[in-house]
């Protein structure tokens, strides 16, 4: 990694995300001036859809979020109290650059509701990500289809594809994103009992999503949560992309700036180097 300082993270979630039950914004913005991280953004969950619940998600049926129709009611974002946190951070923290911005699930299917969220936060960072897919008449979260009650018929590496397709059609029908996060997700889950994935199998497909996203001039998501295979990255760079964004998706403040270290040395060798300003986004090497 060039010198010593940390990329910026792009992809933080605190007490203002659903799914981040142990979350703070305080504590994470403590933990980045302790890394010396240049920067953090909060990109707090906008999510619309309203998944198929299966039966043994306990948690989600516990946290009564699940409606009569088995369905789940994700929480809306409460902009102004992430907003007048985000106030009292930056005042709080004036030696760190902290940043606005939204995690939109699915940006491509809500067109309207989207834009109403952007205009009301002012993002600094704005990531478009895929969580879910259109199953057997319903909408699925990706993690479940892996589940014993997932639809009839699913094999992981027909779940991988079909993910990539439908991220292909975010890519190509929407502009509410200026980086797209973790087109690995489905490799979250990705079973034991299918071996370890290759990304080479779906070589095709990725290159696809990458494309349409180097040709709309947008960034591409390095997420350390799996993390990035550098297969990845180096496609990225050989189909034209100019920008990645490092991401913890930290959903607790002590994983801000996960394995960023070991993530940077492998984007460097991709051919992508730091902005001139340490906050920047990475850029592709001339």
């Amino acid at each position: 990694m060039i010198g010593s300082m940390l990329p910026a993270d792009n992809h933080v979630h605190t007490e203002w995300s659903w799914d981040a039950v142990a979350g703070s914004m305080e504590r994470s913005c403590a933990h980045a001036v302790e890394l010396g991280l240049p920067s953090i953004a909060f990109t707090e969950h906008v999510d619309l859809t309203r998944w198929v619940i299966a039966p043994e998600a306990k948690l989600w049926r516990d946290g009564a979020r699940v409606g009569p129709d088995g369905r789940f009611d994700p929480p809306a974002l409460d902009v102004d109290g992430y907003l007048a946190c985000l106030q009292r951070c930056r005042d709080r923290f004036p030696g760190l650059r902290i940043l606005s911005g939204v995690e939109v699930g699915e940006p491509h299917w809500y067109e309207d509701q989207v834009k109403a969220v952007l205009a009301a936060v002012d993002c600094d960072r704005v990531l478009g990500s895929l969580h879910s897919l259109e199953v057997g008449g319903g909408p699925w979260i990706v993690d479940a289809l892996y589940g014993e009650s997932a639809p009839d018929g699913l094999e992981p590496d027909g779940i991988v594809r079909a993910y990539l397709a439908e991220a292909l059609r975010m890519v190509e029908s929407t502009d509410a994103f200026a980086v797209l996060a973790h087109i690995d997700y489905p490799v979250r889950r990705w079973p034991a009992s299918a071996g370890a994935f290759d990304p080479a199998s779906f070589e095709a497909e990725y290159r696809a999503v990458l494309r349409a996203l180097a040709r709309s001039g947008r960034a591409l998501e390095v997420n350390t949560v799996v993390p990035l295979r550098a297969e990845v990255v180096r496609w990225w760079h050989e189909v034209g992309g100019e920008a990645v964004s490092f991401g913890s998706d930290a959903h607790t403040p002590s994983s801000v700036a996960r394995d960023f270290a070991r993530a940077a040395d492998m984007v460097e060798a991709q051919g992508f180097l730091p902005g001139r300003d340490p906050s920047d986004l990475w850029r592709r090497r001339r």
